[in-house]
């Protein structure tokens, strides 16, 4: 083999071995977002690592069953398992998450050692995923969180504005969101952040829709951005716009409302990919503590987070080889 086809077959041996997951999958109509904490012992963690080496071969085997070719799963790995489950140094900004406490509001940080978000077109394909998932775990694993979420309408959270509209398209998507050569062990992979929100629907109907554009800084039917406060109290869409020398850093939102209206359970679960953990954690810490403090973002005083844990969702390959 010559230089040149030498290098070529290596190129492609490393663009297969840093493939992402999953992470770029569009909004699907149903969606799942699962929390796993491992049990102690070895047993129990060796059987996690088997299964988790075997995720892929498992959304293959859905795959078949889905006529319309929307069924993903994405794996995600918390810094408390990680060095247990892969054996392997962390990856360089993986760290747990932190409790962010402002004045009047505060991110809280709840355990998790595994992530499972599953997307697909339709609900059973979601149920049938994580039954058979769960099997394969038994009991070596605890579900902390399951929480089901759905498309409303035209992809607005149940505040009735249109979600993720910030969201990085093209091939500034992939720069935002996957790891690249600044970690080369870990290329291929997303910092992932998630929180569970839920809202007082009750309060927030009552403000006035120009209240409601106002905290978010977008109009509410035609989602048209409002211009930024040159000076107090910022919007949602300001709070959330991370800016330095280099340029704006964006993450990937992947939220999904969820409900339980019998129990007057409403709620949005939000989900954030991104190439450096960092951006993200710079958003929660203007939308909690404020810019200025103690000025945080005022949708908090509507919508409470429950839930915080950060995972890394490495390359595929590298979740395939743990089996090894």
């Amino acid at each position: 083999m010559d230089h040149a086809a030498a290098q070529s077959a290596a190129a492609e041996q490393r663009a297969a071995d840093t493939e992402p997951q999953y992470i770029d999958a569009p909004l699907t109509m149903a969606a799942a977002f699962l929390v796993l904490v491992i049990g102690g012992g070895e047993e129990a963690m060796s059987t996690a690592r088997s299964v988790v080496a075997s995720t892929g071969d498992l959304i293959k085997d859905l795959l078949v069953r889905d006529g319309s070719g929307t069924f993903t799963c994405n794996v995600g790995i918390s810094h408390h398992a990680w060095a247990p489950l892969t054996g392997k140094p962390l990856p360089k900004e993986l760290r747990p998450f932190q409790e962010i406490r402002g004045a009047r509001h505060t991110a809280v940080a709840t355990p998790g050692d595994l992530l499972y978000h599953i997307r697909a077109g339709s609900a059973d394909l979601v149920v049938e995923f994580e039954k058979i998932l769960l099997d394969a775990f038994g009991d070596c694993v605890t579900a902390v969180d399951d929480t089901a979420g759905f498309r409303y309408f035209d992809g607005r959270d149940l505040l009735e504005f249109a979600d993720g509209t910030a969201n990085p398209n093209g091939l500034h998507l992939p720069e935002s969101t996957v790891v690249g050569e600044e970690d080369p062990a870990y290329a291929g992979g997303s910092y992932v952040v998630i929180q569970k929100y839920l809202h007082d629907l009750a309060d927030w109907r009552a403000q006035t829709t120009e209240t409601q554009e106002a905290i978010m800084g977008r109009t509410k039917f035609d989602n048209v951005e409002l211009p930024d406060a040159a000076e107090g109290q910022k919007s949602h869409k300001t709070l959330c716009t991370i800016e330095d020398a280099e340029g704006e850093h964006d993450i990937l939102r992947d939220n999904m409302p969820f409900a339980t209206p019998g129990r007057g359970e409403y709620g949005t679960y939000f989900i954030g990919y991104s190439r450096h953990l960092w951006v993200t954690e710079k958003m929660l810490e203007r939308m909690f503590v404020g810019d200025p403090p103690p000025l945080h973002d005022r949708i908090l005083d509507f919508s409470r987070a429950v839930t915080g844990v950060t995972f890394f969702a490495p390359a595929r390959q590298f979740l395939t080889d743990l089996e090894d």
